[in-house]
């Protein structure tokens, strides 16, 4: 069972410069940091309303993450879900033949968790996470709303997601995308042609509980971006590689 979109992955040259944005300028509060050497990374997690966002910054350029940032340089690396069973859901997926790149669980910044391979997931990069106590949400100007995933076939890739994890179907108005509800976020998943030909994560959403607050302090620190009617785009190279859309938050 999957609870929540836990967390987004995000490979940062170093964590003191993305702190300057995440935390300094979007208000994220951190949560927590650490070393983790055996997974080649120093690693944050900040708070995004009822999900976090996990800043990681590679211990040197022969680590996983050190080659991922040599390869394809800073932005989304990975997406992390929660469940309240992480090795019985690796088992789970494990006995239907899906591919997992760890097969028990081990010790991470999310707790204990484990990841399946990405050619198991449709070339995202999937990590599966048993916090280590009830979840309590924290306070945070900015919740995640969505993740934008591309794909070549949005059918078959929303249909492999729902297959493995159960997610249901958000009814939209039409067009090729398909969106899935997971906990109180959602996967949002286009044609990879309307993404710049990309395949797999391609862009956060979030909603800004004061949206004007927010694009003041974008304002102030000079951050690239393009303002919209109650949305704005922030650019790539002013959120380490990331395309991030934040929206004015609506009440019922």
């Amino acid at each position: 069972m999957i609870r929540r979109i836990h967390h987004v992955g995000i490979v940062v040259k170093r964590l003191t410069d993305a702190y300057v944005f995440y935390r300094d300028v979007l208000g994220l509060p951190l949560l927590r940091e650490a070393e983790i050497p055996e997974q080649g990374v120093k690693a944050a997690l900040l708070a995004a309303g009822d999900s976090e966002i996990e800043l990681l910054e590679p211990l040197g350029p022969t680590t996983p993450v050190g080659r991922f940032l040599a390869r394809r340089g800073e932005g989304l690396h990975h997406l992390c879900f929660e469940t309240p069973d992480v090795g019985g859901s690796l088992a789970s997926l494990g006995t239907r033949g899906v591919e997992l790149i760890d097969t028990t669980p081990r010790a991470g910044l999310a707790g204990r968790i484990g990841f399946l391979h990405p050619r198991a997931c449709s070339g995202v990069l999937v990590e599966l996470a048993t916090p280590p106590a009830l979840h309590d949400e924290h306070p945070s100007p900015l919740r995640l709303k969505r993740l934008v995933i591309g794909a070549d076939d949005v059918k078959q890739t929303a249909g492999l997601f729902q297959g493995l994890f159960g997610f249901q179907e958000v009814a939209m108005n039409g067009g090729p995308r398909t969106m899935l509800a997971v906990g109180r976020g959602a996967l949002l998943v286009v044609p990879a042609h309307e993404v710049g030909g990309t395949a797999g994560l391609v862009a956060l959403s979030c909603v800004a509980e004061d949206f004007f607050a927010l694009t003041a302090a974008l304002r102030k620190a000079g951050t690239p971006r393009l303002d919209g009617t109650g949305e704005v785009t922030v650019e790539p190279e002013g959120s380490h590689g990331v395309h991030l859309h934040i929206s004015r938050y609506m009440f019922p």
